[in-house]
């Protein structure tokens, strides 16, 4: 990114640009005997109403809470109304009510045209936000380290002819086409998703030879349920990466996955050694991508749709997803 292109998305030059045209409108319409005082006074007038509006009113029209902002947005215009008429109307030694439409006119028309601009510059900013997302999903949809150690596996059951060997060969088939070929959509269906992540955990089960307790336990129905692609895959993951053992408990990854009333809940626990040099990257997960772009990816495509809590107690790390299905 050239500097001009950084100048251009910065939020501080954006928001000045747009206060210096307007102190511009104001120094050839305003009529006053010093005009460069009244437009910067005018302008440091509106600006109040309008941060407040754009920072703590406007984001609940986009939640549950859209009658909160009504009234919210009424009564900054009531009261930012009342202040411009108590200086207007002292400096004019005298008032009139045209004054008070005029001044509610002038708020609104700020109010609304701030707003489209907000609305406008967020719209972009998180159409920007998805595509990193998504570059960062391509880069994660392969893991050559899991592939390799998953090949070498399989090539050892197929010296000794194992009965196991078609069944996984097809997993990992599986595994590879939902990877490279199904994720190009915003959703998909929920059964292919767990699919996904049984078919990668049996395949990690041969890694591990029975090593490590793993368990994958689902409940509910997942008929015409989507979800976003790979969401879940990320923490289970992490989980195996950073899997470790100590003395006082087996290791152990247990995943569970429940669906009802529309509402899925994922838990995800591994156990790991706290005296591990992982344990201070359990949050990057492979690659520096893991749950940090988790995390970002549920902020985009599950705003206010989604609870998320990670806790690390007793050498055991847990992820809780509360996710409201599409």
């Amino acid at each position: 990114m050239s500097k001009l292109d950084r100048l251009i998305d910065n939020k501080v030059v954006q928001n000045i640009s747009v206060w210096i045209f307007i102190y511009l409108i104001g120094l050839v319409s305003i009529q006053s005997d010093n005009v460069v005082l009244s437009a910067f006074l005018g302008v440091i007038f509106l600006a109040v109403p309008v941060y407040i509006h754009n920072l703590k009113i406007l984001p609940l029209f986009f939640s549950n809470r859209k009658w909160l902002g009504l009234v919210l947005f009424i009564l900054n215009i009531a009261v930012f109304t009342c202040v411009g008429l108590y200086f207007l109307s002292d400096a004019l030694d005298h008032f009139e009510w045209r004054m008070v439409y005029n001044m509610i006119g002038i708020l609104i028309l700020v109010l609304f045209v701030s707003s489209a601009l907000k609305v406008a510059s967020d719209s972009f900013t998180r159409r920007q936000q998805e595509k990193d997302a998504e570059l960062k999903l391509l880069k994660a949809q392969l893991n050559p380290h899991f592939l390799f150690n998953t090949l070498n596996n399989l090539y050892g059951l197929s010296v000794v002819k194992s009965d196991k060997l078609p069944n996984l060969m097809l997993k990992l088939s599986d595994l590879l086409r939902y990877s490279l070929y199904d994720t190009k959509d915003k959703f998909v269906p929920l059964e292919k998703e767990i699919t996904y992540l049984e078919n990668y955990m049996s395949l990690e089960n041969i890694r591990l030879e029975d090593k490590t307790n793993i368990e994958f336990t689902k409940n509910g129905t997942t008929t015409n349920k989507v979800i976003a692609p790979m969401l879940l895959i990320v923490f289970v993951e992490n989980a195996f990466k950073h899997i470790g053992n100590n003395k006082d408990q087996e290791s152990l990854v247990h995943v569970d996955l429940a669906i009802e009333a529309g509402v899925l809940k994922f838990k995800c626990t591994n156990s790991f050694d706290p005296l591990s040099k992982k344990v201070t990257n359990m949050e990057k997960g492979k690659s520096g991508i893991g749950l940090q772009n988790a995390k970002k990816r549920l902020s985009l495509i599950y705003p206010e749709q989604h609870e998320l809590r990670i806790q690390e107690q007793d050498a055991i790390f847990n992820v809780d997803l509360t996710l409201q299905l599409v």
